[in-house]
């Protein structure tokens, strides 16, 4: 189990400080909006500590640390600015990488990075300023146009081209996207890159400037093992970590107050593994569910061999036009030949003898086995994604609350302060952090095989316990309390007020007990069954029990 503790070191007012309570998150008033920058893990399963840091960065900060490689590089090795950020790009912005590979082979390096070598470079220089003083006019070998000697620009190579050709192979380049910083110059055999001073001097202003800059910004990022974007819509900030995680990862918290898995970017999943999680994305995006649909709510049509649906209770069906033939629905015969002696419109005598002589039986097998696949399903994914949606819309409520300072105008009602109301925030926060656990329990279930009874029994028996405890919690604050953040009736109920918040102080360390119950086992991966053996799921509540008991007892 994980208990996250914020380190001092990172405390400040514009830091997300979450104190992550043993399994539960809580956070205060002001702390959800903000983000934490630094966190301790404890591992109490394996009874092993391991110190995680993380920090939120924006691009004010990513910019600093690239601008600090580039001098470092360019001061260390005696080269132009351009000429260090074309070398950190070979090598994954890595200083290290940079300073150790050129000091084995300098030629080495350049010749794969694009640069040449000290002669050539200054050969080059030479001739293309020799070039552009004997020639008022040059041939630009792209265009084939002749044009002013002032006109024309060259990489490190020498190679004159006009800055009308070079602005137009530039900005198509940029436009491509990425690919656009590893730039070489135009002539067909030349290798020599195009660094960032010579783009800048040809692209002109128009956007493509900024953007140049901003891939190269990214790039700084996408190079590092240790940094990653912030995979919500629109968000600009990265998360870097000072420690090497391994396999196992966690959970970053986003200035945006997004909040995802390190390991797999996927939106915060835990205790739920990775694998589980790719699984569970890949079953909803695919178009197996629809077969199974179709398959388990359709018929052929027998005249047409169209796929017809079933929207009414009767057997008689009739195919969309053209066809519009009509048939029965369990024996697929032409309707004619039914009528009141055949079992009317609910029943189908033919298909009832058909099927004790066993014609129908493997292509019902097959039908029922789809629709039984299929109800599983949705019956797992509608509580996920209900979960979630009742996650985003408690989360808008405490932005709202937040924003709109409802706990301060409650307190000056009901003669109090702010912070003595801080546990209605606390149930809210809980709300949501439990919505998220309950959500992605189901993506666990739903893999637990059916013939594992003992395991399906415990595992239904801890979410079932800590599903009715949040939404009894739910319930509490979305249709008792919610109503007295109302002007019109936050002072007049003072009585009925202290009731709903004793009742919320009640549900909430509830809630709280049932879902580290049913996390610790997640996070087992249920393990305490297997060791009970086949057979013994009537033990369930038992383990249960003895979650609870080791619980109290650290």
């Amino acid at each position: 189990m994980d208990e996250r503790e914020v380190s001092d070191d990172y405390s400040s007012d514009d830091d997300y400080m979450a104190d992550y309570d043993d399994v539960i998150y809580e956070y205060s008033d002001d702390d959800y909006i903000n983000d934490a920058h630094y966190v301790n893990v404890i591992d109490e399963v394996t009874e092993t500590r391991k110190v995680l840091g993380y920090a939120v960065l924006s691009e004010a900060d990513i910019k600093k640390l690239q601008e600090d490689a580039i001098t470092e590089v360019s001061s260390l090795l005696s080269l132009s600015r351009g000429e260090a950020i074309n070398l950190l790009r070979n090598h994954g912005w890595s200083v290290d990488k940079v300073q150790t590979e050129w000091f084995i082979d300098e030629d080495k390096v350049r010749r794969s990075c694009g640069l040449l070598d000290k002669e050539s470079c200054l050969n080059a220089k030479l001739r293309d300023a020799n070039v552009k003083e004997e020639a008022k006019e040059i041939l630009c070998k792209l265009c084939s146009d002749e044009t002013s000697s002032d006109n024309f620009a060259s990489a490190a190579c020498g190679h004159l081209f006009c800055k009308e050709c070079l602005l137009k192979y530039v900005r198509a380049s940029i436009d491509d996207g990425a690919g656009c910083l590893g730039l070489r110059c135009p002539e067909p055999k030349c290798k020599i890159a195009l660094d960032q001073d010579m783009v800048e001097l040809v692209c002109g202003d128009d956007g493509y400037r900024e953007k140049y800059r901003r891939f190269l910004l990214r790039s700084y990022v996408e190079g590092k093992k240790w940094i990653k974007w912030c995979p919500a819509p629109g968000c600009e900030y990265a998360i870097m970590v000072f420690n090497d995680l391994g396999e196992e990862g966690f959970d970053a918290f986003c200035h945006c107050k997004y909040g995802f898995c390190w390991n797999c970017s996927e939106d915060s999943h835990w205790p739920v593994d990775c694998r589980t999680v790719a699984r569970w994305a890949e079953k909803n995006s695919r178009e197996a569910e629809n077969t199974n649909w179709i398959l388990a709510n359709t018929k052929l049509c027998p005249n047409c061999k169209c796929p017809v649906e079933r929207s009414s209770g009767t057997m008689c069906m009739r195919c969309r036009p053209p066809c519009s033939f009509v048939f029965c629905w369990l024996c697929l015969g032409e309707w004619k030949t039914h009528g009141r002696e055949t079992g009317g419109l609910y029943k189908c005598n033919i298909y009832e003898q058909a099927k004790a002589k066993g014609i129908y039986n493997e292509e019902d097998t097959k039908r029922e086995m789809a629709k039984s696949a299929l109800d599983t399903y949705t019956h797992y994914y509608e509580r996920w994604s209900s979960n979630g949606t009742y996650r985003d819309k408690a989360r808008e409520y405490l932005k709202q609350m937040q924003a709109d300072k409802m706990l301060d105008k409650l307190a000056l009602l009901h003669h109090t302060t702010p912070r003595q109301l801080g546990f209605i925030t606390d149930a809210l926060s809980q709300i949501i952090e439990c919505r998220r656990v309950l959500k992605w329990s189901y993506a666990y279930g739903y893999y637990i095989p059916d013939e594992n009874i003992a395991k399906k029994n415990l595992f239904e028996h801890l979410q079932g316990q800590a599903e009715d405890s949040l939404e009894r919690l739910h319930h509490c604050m979305e249709e008792e309390m919610k109503p007295f953040f109302e002007p019109d009736i936050a002072g007049s109920m003072e009585e009925e007020f202290q009731k709903v918040s004793a009742k919320l102080k009640e549900l909430a360390p509830c809630a709280k007990t049932y879902f580290e119950n049913l996390v610790k086992a997640l996070e087992n991966n249920l393990a305490d069954v297997e060791s009970c053996g086949e057979g013994r799921s009537n033990q369930s509540l038992q383990v249960v029990t003895n979650y609870t008991a080791d619980k109290k007892e650290k």
